[in-house]
């Protein structure tokens, strides 16, 4: 079995969790909304609908599908299945969120691909703290790990030895302040790898080290307007090489997306995207890749 290493290798494997079990229903959705920080209380049944839109895709284009199931400790969130773990080539890393509402999640997950078979070969302890989606795979051997309000210093230590065995460089990312700590910037929030020498990238957010360094390693970068950013324009999920997934309602990035010679799959996200602020990356957590 060849986990993932690279963001943008062909999908053969992927972690979903639905509506059904992470928002488990209107009441609940009511009940909790404000207290996951969402932009607005999502519709139950629009949400559901909006995913099996989303899944059509994923099953047209990816053999193997797992669904997280339902869990009393799990919250809203839990629909975002990439971050309470990261792959490396030989298994998956269980985190701890920075976002304590969340940490519930590892130990969940944990049980869960234990039950899969599918190994695991560390997790954060202590202090550190961490989301997947400051986690990039650059290429197969070149992990960038952002470091801001999700991702602490102490997991950073512990993610460097961890994956040691399977990068060539490993890039601190410093993130800035932004729009504060209760709001949601990952690494992910503004950068997508969709092929080996593209990118889907906010250039106002990013470091210029690191704008940099992808251009010299000759990265072509689509530069995302400011409000496609604000929905979730950014967030491009590759089901393989320049083949992908975005929300709907971002046309400027889907014909820079086009022009470089993607395929591109839109979906609805008004609510299971746009107010839990998740996009389709956030929805996935890719296992294996070709």
């Amino acid at each position: 079995m060849h986990f993932l290493s690279s963001m943008y290798g062909p999908l053969e494997r992927v972690i979903v969790k639905r509506p059904e079990q992470a928002f488990r229903s209107q009441e609940h959705l009511d009940e909790n909304w404000r207290m996951f920080n969402y932009t607005d209380v999502p519709d139950y049944g629009e949400a559901v609908r909006e995913f099996d839109e989303f899944l059509n895709i994923l099953e047209a284009h990816v053999p193997e599908i797992d669904f997280l199931p339902e869990a009393e400790e799990a919250g809203l969130d839990s629909l975002y299945a990439h971050d309470p773990v990261k792959f490396t080539p030989e298994g998956a890393i269980i985190l701890k969120s920075g976002k304590e509402l969340r940490q519930p999640e590892a130990r969940i997950y944990k049980q869960y691909l234990q039950e899969k078979g599918i190994p695991v070969i560390g997790e954060l302890t202590g202090e550190a703290v961490s989301d997947g989606g400051d986690i990039v795979w650059l290429d197969d051997r070149t992990i960038a790990v952002g470091r801001g309000y999700r991702t602490n210093d102490e997991a950073i230590r512990q993610l460097r030895e961890l994956t040691a065995p399977y990068v060539d460089e490993f890039i601190e990312v410093q993130l800035p302040h932004d729009r504060g700590e209760a709001e949601c910037l990952h690494l992910m929030s503004f950068l997508s790898m969709v092929d080996r020498d593209l990118a889907v990238v906010h250039s106002p957010l990013m470091p210029v080290f690191l704008r940099q360094r992808l251009i010299n390693g000759g990265v072509k970068l689509i530069e995302v307007p400011e409000e496609e950013y604000d929905n979730l324009g950014c967030n491009v999920l590759a089901l393989a090489p320049r083949h992908v997934v975005i929300p709907s309602g971002n046309p400027v990035t889907k014909a820079a997306l086009e022009a470089a010679g993607a395929t591109v799959h839109e979906y609805k996200g008004d609510e299971i995207t746009f107010k839990g602020t998740g996009g389709p990356t956030c929805l996935t957590c890719p296992v294996i890749r070709k």
